[in-house]
């Protein structure tokens, strides 16, 4: 069990800014804490060892702290609601619940936990349509429409009380009838109860709860969500298809809340008289098609009233809200690089309970125009991947992890805590609890495999770390060879696109640059195309396309569409992102190939062993001449950290179809690969019966190198595990050699020729 944890409130930040973290303790009432470079962080024996630089700052010393809880799960919510129990009133909706079964579920609420006061409208434990009024503690009454409702299936709900008779009158009605199933009902009951009209909030998909806390989540579709005063039959609902409204519904609307308005946002809009706007909170996932849905169009902008629905889930989570522990304002002389914030707690035993690093990054200084004296290469770290896959807890839920992995996995303490707090929130990997894919991810909570000490999930032979962890193999590699570098994040080059970039000479990439934006992609293809040097030190790169919120910092959004290595798969017509507009899915799907911005594209996947490269024909190519200084092996990288090889996990090839430029030239490819390297599902049509790497001869990373017409050039290692064979034997290996005979031509001024 872990003892402390945290987040910072960004991943980025400049020298002389403040950064604020949040810390939750289950130990102690204080921890201790000081800022420290990131050299490495791979706990392996076999390699450098945990290497950290303590760098003073007025933060250093202890600080008290205390627990802290992620109250999970979106909803609406109306602030300056009316008073709806002052009269009879009657709410219309459409649903689709997902989980109507087990648990009582909110759908309208307006409600004073302490008191027990007011209604909730909501799912009853045996999935039917309920109505809840109180008056106060004990004095409740609870009615149901007696019928469960299906999971997955869209029903009209109307729901009517009269707080002065106590007359109330329930219905729901499926929108598709099957035979032998009951689950239309209409039940009207009378109410021995007068329970006070309440100037309290109005809550949409929760209710609240003593202490503060939203719960009772309701999972699934809301759409068109309506209040109106008086009492109304469920036939109601289809009129408000007409245009113009009858008179009587116009004059009886109190709120009538378009969802399918204002996507891109959090609000709600009501285009009822009163303007009686709702607020969402953690999230729920927009663009999402309703029951009024044909098929006809998947664009939502194109007819929004096919979308005017909600998804919510009860473990929605964008902010967890905590409180600021300790705040460092960081030195104006401060280098560039990757940091965290070391913190400690208690007295347990095991130190690996005990703390935790929590990783950001400093970037340049901002808004300044003299650049001079700054490094000519760059890091660009990809916290869009780091994001996507912020508390990746695939591998401990889902049944067939470790035969996928061909290996048995283990768990470290933060998987564990991982799985004792799903409150916590999940990647973009991970379903969540109603089955469908999670499809915004933040970094505004506890990440817990974004430290500079997380134990990987993969295991098995040597290290097998992923994304951040493995990346501070790059990092230790660099500081050994005294490289003076810049770090920039993608959110950085996604809000401050080409102009962030245009004077590097150099721009590396991290292992797994998988997520990336528009602005980002578009921003990366002008400086290669105005004669970057691009070192691509990873594999998958460029793969998904994600959006980044226009308002909300730190969460991106990804739409797994029809293509590519999913773990789900977004609903049809619910292609395209919430966020911006956009076409999600695979960057190769809208012509944009990871072949045309870094010159391979992902071909291969496998988790168990890496393999090494076998040198190729073009490496005796007088243009690479350069790349192979002082190397003569023919076999390269058949060491390492990942998997014990540099070719592995996740890689890239040559495929000029895609859009890999013609004279990029193939140095080495891969080999040694054990069958469970296979194909990756977009290079096939029918399945063919030769997937794994023993007897299909594309599965290969290759080692290549390219010149580009502005007298740039690429070089892609097109392999997750290159950076882990880095420093092997003392950083004095062909994998090493190469990397830095690279990085040293790159960094001349001379052009390369075309």
């Amino acid at each position: 069990m872990l003892r402390i944890t945290g987040y910072p409130d960004r991943y980025s930040v400049a020298p002389g800014e403040k950064i604020d973290f949040k810390i939750s303790l289950e130990e102690g009432d204080s921890f201790d804490a000081r800022i420290v470079r990131v050299v490495h962080g791979d706990c392996n024996p076999d390699g450098p060892g945990l290497k950290f630089r303590h760098i003073p700052t007025a933060l250093d010393g202890r600080h008290p702290g205390r627990p802290q809880r992620v109250d999970a799960g979106s909803y609406m919510v109306v602030e300056a609601a009316p008073p709806l129990l002052g009269g009879p009133f009657t709410f219309l909706a459409k649903i689709w619940p997902t989980l109507p079964m087990g648990g009582e579920r909110t759908i309208l609420a307006q409600w004073d936990a302490i008191e027990q006061r007011g209604f909730r409208i909501g799912i009853a434990p045996d999935g039917s349509l309920a109505l809840v009024v109180g008056c106060e503690p004990g004095a409740s009454r609870t009615l149901t429409s007696g019928k469960a409702m299906q999971p997955r299936q869209w029903y009209a709900i109307a729901v009517s009380f009269d707080p002065a008779s106590g007359g109330a009158a329930l219905s729901q009605q499926p929108l598709q009838r099957y035979a032998h199933v009951d689950d239309g009902a209409n039940a009207d009951f009378r109410v021995a109860l007068a329970p006070p009209a309440l100037a309290t909030p109005i809550f949409l998909a929760g209710c609240p709860e003593p202490g503060g806390r939203v719960g009772l989540h309701f999972d699934g579709k809301i759409e068109a969500p309506m209040v109106l005063a008086g009492v109304h039959p469920a036939s109601s609902h289809d009129q408000f298809n007409q245009n113009p409204l009858p008179l009587e519904l116009a004059n009886a609307v109190i709120a009538r809340w378009d969802f399918s308005r204002e996507m891109e946002s959090e609000r709600c809009v009501d285009v009822g008289p009163f303007g009686h706007h709702g607020r969402l909170v953690h999230l729920p996932a927009r663009a999402m098609k309703g029951s009024r849905w044909t098929g006809d169009e998947h664009d939502w902008r194109r007819k929004p009233e096919h979308y005017n629905a909600i998804h919510f889930h009860h473990d929605d989570v964008y902010d967890a809200g905590w409180e600021t522990s300790v705040s460092v304002r960081l030195p104006e002389d401060i280098r560039s690089g990757p940091y965290a914030l070391h913190i400690s707690c208690g007295t347990s035993d095991e130190s690996a309970t005990r703390e935790d690093y929590l990783a950001f990054f400093v970037r340049p200084p901002r808004h300044r125009r003299d650049r001079s004296g700054r490094p000519k290469v760059a890091f660009l770290a990809p916290t869009a991947s780091y994001i996507a896959y912020a508390n990746h807890g695939e591998h401990i839920t889902a049944r067939g992890a470790e035969l996928q992995m061909n290996r048995l996995l283990p768990f470290g303490h933060s998987d564990l805590y991982l799985y004792d707090h799903p409150e916590l929130g999940g990647s973009l990997y991970d379903s969540h609890a109603d089955g469908s894919g999670v499809c915004y991810s933040s970094r505004l909570r506890p990440v817990l495999n974004f430290s500079a000490r997380y134990h990987s999930w993969l295991g098995g032979h040597g290290s097998a770390l992923y994304q951040y962890n493995a990346d501070t193999h790059l990092f230790d590699w660099l500081d050994h060879k005294a490289v003076d570098y810049d770090v920039i994040t993608d959110e950085d080059l996604h809000e401050e696109g080409f102009g962030l970039i245009q004077d590097y000479r150099v721009i590396l990439t991290g292992t797994h640059p998988e997520y990336h934006s528009t602005a980002m992609w578009d921003a990366m293809k002008s400086w290669v195309d105005r004669g970057g040097r691009l070192m691509y030190l990873g594999g998958n790169g460029w793969y998904w396309r994600v959006a980044f919120h226009r308002t909300l910092p730190g969460v991106v959004e990804v739409r797994r569409a029809e293509d590519g290595i999913r773990t789900w798969a977004a609903e049809p017509g619910e292609y395209f992102q919430s966020f911006n507009g956009e076409l999600g899915g695979l960057w190769r799907r809208i012509g944009r190939a990871p072949n045309v911005i870094c010159g391979v594209g992902f071909i291969a996947q496998g988790f168990d062993v890496s393999g090494y490269y076998r040198r190729a024909p073009d490496a005796d190519n007088p243009r690479a001449a350069f790349i192979f200084e002082g190397v003569s092996d023919e076999i390269i990288g058949n060491f390492g950290l990942i998997g014990g090889g540099a070719a592995g996990i996740e890689m890239d090839c040559i495929t000029t179809q895609l859009g890999s430029p013609p004279n990029m030239l193939r140095l080495a490819s891969s080999e040694g690969h054990s069958p469970m390297m296979m194909l990756v599902n977009e290079e096939f049509g029918v399945v063919p019966p030769n997937l794994g790497a023993d007897v299909n001869p594309r599965v290969k990373a290759d080692l290549a190198f390219g010149e580009t017409p502005s007298r740039g050039a690429l070089f892609c290692t097109s392999s997750i595990a290159w950076c882990g064979s880095l420093s092997h034997n003392n950083y004095d290996n062909n994998v090493s050699r190469i990397t830095w005979n690279v990085l040293n031509r790159f960094l001349q001024q001379a052009p390369f020729e075309t």
